[in-house]
């Protein structure tokens, strides 16, 4: 009988179409699975991929008649050791957490530090990704759990639930402190040079878009890749940043290095959500970490 590895080490290469990446994901060497694909095409007596210049592609005879029926059994497998592990009460394996540095600072780090100081034997794979890459890596199965910028619509994820309610607004040192404790018209922001995240975020989308429809353009002096660096330019004096509030309360509460600036009128609440696979069975370390989440949320 062939050995149920060779088995998880072809669906892998059949998923990823590349014998290099296929080996980042299964954590042996790129050898160690080309070996794996030739023993297993030996003891089949067929061949199941037709290696050309962009990578492993499934053979015709062989490879794709056997690549369902492989998915489905490994499947199998993999529920009935989730089973096994729920019977032990205890969590093990990877869990792959999609989410911006953003999300995983602010939200996240209490629930990895008290899931890890339960579950030490996890392995947390923490992937910084905007909405739209976390969408991708759940739908070809590369993530466990997500956290995206909604609203989100995409029927090949499951949406769960909100996570937290974040409400955009702008924030300035006192370079700019004829702008505080008052309304200001938010076209009146256009005459002052702006720090936001790059266009391709969920975050900048959401406020252009608003923007627009209030017949306002906010082009930015400034564009960066995370809050965190922006919240410093904004303590430099280098401009005003748009920012969710939520993420910038040590800065205006605690600090008091940077001050809101009121605008009418205000930009929409927006919200960030939990998503998970498409029909995928979770595992028990999954469930654990959600269970958390929700007890968290709850206090």
């Amino acid at each position: 009988m062939v050995n149920l590895e060779l088995y998880r080490v072809f669906y892998t290469v059949a998923k990823c179409g590349s014998l290099t990446k296929a080996a980042e994901e299964l954590y042996i060497s790129q050898p160690a699975v080309s070996q794996a694909i030739k023993q297993l095409e030996t003891q089949l007596g067929g061949q199941l991929f037709n290696r050309t210049h962009k990578g492993m592609e499934l053979s015709e005879r062989g490879g794709k008649q056997i690549f369902k029926t492989v998915e489905e059994a490994l499947k199998l497998f993999d529920e009935a050791e989730n089973e096994y592990t729920e019977l032990k009460d205890t969590a093990m394996g990877v869990i792959r957490i999609c989410a911006s540095d953003t999300v995983s600072t602010h939200i996240l780090l209490p629930i990895i530090k008290e899931y890890h100081e339960k579950y030490p034997e996890v392995n947390i794979v923490l992937q910084n990704c905007t909405s739209s890459e976390t969408i991708e890596l759940l739908k070809n199965k590369k993530g466990d759990i997500g956290f995206l910028n909604l609203p989100i619509d995409d029927s090949d994820i499951d949406l769960t639930h909100t996570v937290m309610n974040i409400h955009d607004t702008f924030i300035a040192s006192e370079k700019y402190s004829e702008l505080f404790n008052r309304e200001v018209p938010l076209k009146s922001l256009q005459d002052y040079p702006l720090l936001m995240l790059e266009l391709s975020t969920a975050t900048r989308q959401a406020i252009v878009s608003f923007a627009h429809g209030q017949g306002i353009h906010l082009h930015p002096e400034i564009e960066v890749a995370s809050l965190e660096l922006m919240k410093e330019l904004a303590k430099c004096g280098l401009g005003i940043a748009c920012i969710p509030k939520e993420f910038a309360k040590h800065e205006l509460e605690e600090e008091k290095s940077l001050f809101e600036i009121k605008t009418t009128p205000i930009l929409p609440t927006r919200a960030i959500g939990m998503a998970l696979p498409k029909n995928e069975s979770m595992t028990f370390a999954v469930k654990e970490f959600i269970k958390l989440m929700n007890e968290r949320k709850g206090e």
